[in-house]
């Protein structure tokens, strides 16, 4: 194949920046009349042509008709030349005819040039895209509108065990075949991530999460977080072990601060030491407290693939706690129970019950003297819902997305002077995974709080227990 030298191009109209204030651009309406005139100008020179021709043979209307024909068989050669042209760019060329046809021919090489470079631009732009996404750890998936994968990186093959011609085209939840992804895949909320085995190997955990984007287009990203899994149950079994073994010095010192506490009453030898002995073992019961509640939040983060799912009855479970909570409060506050006898729950009782003790104690703790504590207990359209709501100190908005952090206070003094942990909130939110159920809560300072725990439709159970039970206990002074 020859190549097609350079041809001369009409001069270009100058752009509006190099135009003079008094030219007249050309519109382009008028540029093609100025090609109609030209054309049939040249037409009507052959015709005329042609009829001096037909004169000399005393025929000018076959003359002109000759030389019309000929016209017509040059433009349907120009035709076929263009169409064969079209069909194989690379293997033919385009002819140079003169006129409108030269233009036009003109127009296309330079339309495929043009083009020619674009797509060696975007070629480099996705050689770039592809080297830099294939230099990444996390493995990145392109998925289709119904998830079928379009490409992958590098990572991906190593993560999801993806292989390249064989996967292209495939659903990818065709590929990883776990519940819990296929569950988030199929109801298209990507809000949040999972984390699944690796298809390829079980020791490793992925956390996977879909990023949608263009015309109904997705992106998955695998991210391999074994290593910070491993880290998350080694601190785990340290903060257990350790609270393990605080239990037994805990527990020797406070049978001697008992014993030494006997000896401090009336005029006894440690009269002198009564206050101090009476602050130490306070101290050790606030110490206590604390390792119970470590232990006890690492129970739950160690024991959910463990816990035993029953049928519990919240009913009897709610009205116990609050006689606990009216015990702490020794009469000073006023609590309200609004409970749903005919709504049950499954899961485990143990957890069930760290989400009713320490959310209602919080209650207490954090609410004034003559101030009053709401529980209720009732059934939703999204399931269950378990709500503390006091007239309390309230919290600010900014502390409340940290309120589950482990040992997060709002206000550290008045945390300790009211014997928190700063564990319960944190227990609780481990607790309610167990019910795959979230805790919502609003508040607002010196109003008070509304703590509330919305239990998913599956873990709840209606019995044919009909109506709810309301009760109440007035401020005592």
């Amino acid at each position: 194949m020859s190549s097609r030298p350079e041809l001369a191009r009409p001069a270009v109209a100058p752009t509006d920046s190099a135009t003079p204030p008094n030219a007249v651009q050309r519109r382009p309406e008028f540029r093609g009349w100025t090609l109609w005139r030209r054309e049939l100008l040249r037409l009507a020179v052959v015709a005329t042509i042609g009829a001096l021709v037909g004169v000399w043979f005393d025929a000018p209307v076959a003359g002109v008709a000759v030389v019309l024909v000929l016209v017509l068989l040059v433009q349907i050669r120009h035709l076929i030349q263009l169409r064969i042209w079209l069909q194989h760019p690379k293997r033919y060329d385009l002819p140079e005819p003169g006129g409108l046809w030269g233009e036009a021919f003109d127009a296309l090489l330079d339309l495929q040039r043009k083009n020619r470079k674009k797509k060696k631009k975007l070629a480099a732009i996705l050689a770039q895209f592809q080297a830099s996404t294939a230099a990444l750890p996390d493995g990145a998936v392109v998925l289709g509108p119904r998830g079928e994968i379009s490409w992958f990186n590098t990572a991906a093959r190593t993560l999801l065990g993806l292989r390249v011609p064989q996967d292209i085209g495939i659903r990818v939840p065709n590929l990883i075949r776990h519940p819990i992804f296929t569950d988030y895949f199929e109801k298209a909320h990507f809000e949040g991530e999972v984390e699944v085995p690796s298809p390829v190997n079980n020791s490793k955990t992925l956390l996977l999460r879909v990023i949608p984007y263009g015309n109904n287009q997705r992106l998955l990203i695998a991210r391999d977080v074994s290593e910070r899994q491993m880290l998350e149950v080694a601190r785990r079994d340290f903060v257990a072990n350790a609270s393990h073994e605080l239990r037994t010095p805990l527990t020797v010192l406070r049978g001697y601060l008992d014993m030494m506490e006997m000896d401090a009453q009336g005029n006894g030898v440690l009269s002198p030491w009564a206050a101090p002995l009476s602050e130490m073992r306070n101290q050790a019961l606030r110490m206590e407290s604390l390792v119970n509640d470590m232990l006890k939040l690492a129970r739950l983060e160690a024991g959910r693939a463990q816990a035993r799912d029953e049928k519990l009855d919240p009913p009897g479970l709610i009205r116990r706690t609050v006689e606990e909570a009216r015990t702490l409060s020794k009469g000073q506050h006023r609590f309200e129970v609004e409970i749903d006898e005919g709504l049950k729950l499954t899961g485990p009782e143990a957890a069930l019950h760290s989400i009713f003790q320490n959310l209602v104690t919080n209650a207490v703790r954090y609410t004034p003297v003559g101030g009053a504590v709401h529980v209720s207990w009732r059934e939703t359209a999204e399931g269950a819902r378990f709500a503390v709501e006091d007239t309390g100190i309230g919290v600010a908005p900014q502390d409340i997305p940290r309120l589950t952090e482990r040992f997060y206070r709002v206000d550290v003094g008045r945390s300790r002077a009211s014997g928190g942990t700063g564990l319960g909130l944190s227990i609780v939110k481990h607790a309610l995974d167990a019910f795959d159920a979230q805790l919502d809560v609003d508040s607002e300072i010196g109003v008070g709080s509304t703590f509330a725990c919305m239990f998913p439709p599956h873990r709840v159970i209606r019995d044919p227990v009909p109506g709810s039970t309301k009760d109440s206990l007035p401020t005592a002074h």
